[in-house]
C-alpha cells in the first residue's frame, strides 16, 4: 500500500480557514457580479451600446470588468436602488390607495378637486359650500350634480 490516505486530521486548522475565506470571497463576487448586472439593466440613462460594453466586459473579463465598474460607476449603484425600490413603493401604494377607494375617489381628492374649481370661479361661494357638505356627509358632489355638473340640483 503505497498509496497515501488523507484523512480529515490530516488538513490543517489554518488551512481550512484559508479554504473558507476563499468560498465566502467567491460567494461575495458572484452577488457582487449579479447586482452589477442588474445595475446595468436599471441605468435607464445609459445607452443600449454602453449597457452592451458593460456586458461583455463584466462577461469575459469578470474579475477586472467587476472591479472597473465598482470604480467607474459604483457611486450611483446606491442611488439607482434607491430611487428604484422607491418608485416601487409609490406604485405600491398608489395601487392600494386605488384598490382601498374601490374605484372612486376619496373625500379629499374631491374637495380638492373642489377648491380647485372654486378657484377658476366656475362656481360661486354657497355652490362649493354645499357641494363641501355633501362630500362630508360621504356622497359625491357628482351624485347630486345637475346638467352642467356644477352641483347644482334640478329637483
Amino acid at each position: 500500500m503505497s498509496a497515501q490516505i488523507y484523512l480529515a486530521y490530516d488538513y490543517p486548522l489554518l488551512g481550512a480557514f484559508w479554504t473558507l475565506l476563499l468560498f465566502f470571497l467567491w460567494i461575495m463576487w458572484v452577488v457582487l457580479l449579479f447586482r452589477i448586472i442588474t445595475d446595468i439593466f436599471r441605468d435607464e440613462g445609459m445607452s443600449g451600446w454602453a449597457k452592451t460594453g458593460w456586458l461583455v466586459f463584466c462577461i469575459l473579463l469578470p474579475f477586472l470588468g467587476v472591479f472597473v465598474y465598482v470604480i467607474a460607476r459604483g457611486r450611483n449603484m446606491g442611488r439607482r436602488e434607491i430611487a428604484q425600490a422607491q418608485a416601487q413603493q409609490e406604485e405600491f401604494n398608489s395601487y392600494i390607495r386605488r384598490t382601498a377607494a374601490g374605484g372612486r375617489s376619496s373625500s379629499v381628492d374631491e374637495l380638492a378637486r373642489l377648491s380647485e374649481i372654486k378657484d377658476r370661479g366656475a362656481i360661486t361661494d354657497e355652490e362649493f359650500r354645499r357641494a363641501k357638505e355633501l362630500v362630508l356627509a360621504g356622497h359625491s358632489p357628482s351624485d347630486k350634480a345637475g346638467p352642467t355638473g356644477t352641483g347644482t340640483s334640478t329637483h
